[in-house]
């Protein structure tokens, strides 16, 4: 090929070249959703998105119609702005020891008293330089040492009457009661409401594996152990059993030869195993106490301020500020705090915690903040119930006035996860550099839904949920596609 020739044909190539990626950099994201959408994975799968302009409000892609689904645990957003926008960022919970009666001597004549106040962060893990590092039951026992107290003729009483005493929401199910991540929420919770099962497990897989302990001590647990030992490296085994109740069952697997491998699970009785432990450092302090412990869950309504005004109380552990535990209940996905918050927005309007009024409280605050709540379906505070079912656009419109009208909306932003941390380990971080991606994550059996702000590479900020169900594929397959997406319009 002469010259004159080859630089005719490379001018050609080039122009070809320019002009396929300017066509290709003008594919609508309509364009692109819809192929998106109708890959072969997602075939049988229904999916909600909302994409908005952070600034302007402007729609910028969406599915349509906008169908209800389940949100998972994306739900927590709503839970926890209500809970912001309410509370307001600095408020604590309180939990107070007092006493019943009268002293003389050495000698409490009446009951010693915790009065929970619905903290969800009671010695928590996620707070140990708060409560932990100087314990809160020592400045108790601390506390009637001050008094010159050496003996208590009453009992023991753990007081979590703030809220209902029905633990778990109706919806939950059977499967995730007695995990961690099914931890219920009453008004004196402690140490997450969870604790530690260490199992060991033979060197070869199918065998029956030995419980060796719980970490704290459950007092009157006990266990029908049929977990076996695998190959598989995870962790399979879960544990069975409703709330109140100290019969356990743990059924599923755990990884071959390991000598001590812990299994978390939920506290049958929190108030009851804090009432215990205090009781034990009562001991160790030398402080007798008479009387059982009792745990109240209702009081009588009309007998309430009398014996409030009788009680005496010596010492007051607060919790760390509300925007803590908000960022924690985001960050971690944490279940139980969300219904913390929940039952506890709905003890500051009617006197007592409950899923049922805690639902009303935050839907109707959506509602007033004119947000559309038709197709808005809420069965608890957290997202682990499959009961629960919104649209794409209400979560988009919650997080737009988070960002837009709340004094608090930053608080909720700074809880988010960013690329690869918390939740969104599973994401590559060259695709969403420098923070560019801030989400909420929810997953549960063939759910997969993200909910957040997308920066994209023009600075444009999008507030965005992608609410996947009832895929068929893998749940890394499903994680995968909505990278897709995302990354897609990260180049918008």
């Amino acid at each position: 090929m002469n010259r004159p020739l080859k630089y005719w044909v490379l001018t050609c190539f080039l122009v070809t070249c320019f002009v396929s990626g300017k066509a290709q950099e003008k594919v609508p994201l309509s364009h692109f959703f819809s192929r998106w959408a109708n890959q072969e994975i997602l075939e049988h799968a229904s999916i909600g998105l909302y994409v908005q302009d952070a600034k302007t409000g402007e729609g910028v892609l969406q599915s349509s119609p906008q169908v209800s689904l389940t949100p998972a645990s994306t739900l927590k957003l709503l839970t926890t702005a209500a809970a912001l926008e309410l509370l307001g960022p600095d408020y604590r919970f309180e939990t107070r020891l007092a006493y019943q009666g009268y002293i003389q001597n050495d000698t409490l004549f009446g009951d010693l008293n915790i009065l929970g106040g619905g903290d969800p962060a009671l010695g928590s893990i996620y707070f140990k330089e708060h409560y932990l590092k100087n314990h809160f039951q020592d400045t108790w026992v601390k506390a009637l040492k001050d008094l010159n107290v050496r003996h208590i003729t009453g009992k023991l009483v753990a007081d979590a009457s703030v809220y209902d005493d029905q633990f778990i929401p109706n919806t939950w199910i059977w499967e995730d009661l007695g995990n961690y991540y099914g931890a219920g929420a009453c008004g004196l919770s402690v140490y997450d409401n969870l604790y530690e099962i260490h199992l060991s497990s033979p060197a070869t897989a199918g065998k029956t594996t030995k419980f060796l302990s719980t970490k704290p001590q459950i007092p009157g647990l006990e266990f029908d152990n049929r977990v076996l030992s695998a190959d598989d490296p995870r962790d399979q085994a879960y544990v069975f059993g409703s709330p109140l109740n100290n019969q356990r069952t743990i059924r599923g697997s755990i990884p071959k030869g390991k000598a001590d491998f812990v299994v978390k699970a939920s506290i049958p009785n929190p108030p009851f195993l804090l009432a215990w432990q205090l009781k034990n450092r009562l001991a160790e302090a030398d402080i007798q106490l008479t009387g059982e412990i009792q745990v109240i869950w209702e009081k009588q309504k009309n007998a309430e301020d009398k014996e409030m005004q009788k009680l005496k109380v010596i010492a007051t552990t607060i919790s760390p500020p509300l925007s803590d535990i908000v960022s924690v209940t985001n960050h971690e996905s944490v279940n139980l705090f969300a219904e913390h918050l929940l039952k506890h927005l709905a003890y500051l309007k009617t006197g007592l915690g409950s899923t049922k009024e805690g639902i009303e409280v935050v839907t109707d605050f959506w509602k007033e903040k004119g947000i559309d709540t038709r197709g808005l379906y809420l069965a608890d505070g957290s997202g682990l119930s499959h009961f629960n079912a919104m649209t794409a656009e209400q979560m988009v419109q919650v997080l737009h006035y988070m960002k837009t009208k709340s004094a608090s909306g930053s608080y909720l932003f700074q809880s988010l996860p960013t690329v690869p941390n918390g939740t969104l380990w599973y994401f590559r971080p060259e695709l969403f550099p420098r923070n560019t991606l801030l989400a909420k994550s929810g997953s549960m059996t063939r759910v997969r839904c993200f909910a957040g702000q997308l920066t994209t590479i023009t600075g444009r900020e999008l507030l965005f949920a992608v609410f996947v169900n009832n895929f068929s594929c893998t749940q890394r397959q499903a994680i995968q596609a909505i990278e897709e997406l995302l990354a897609e319009l990260a180049k918008r």
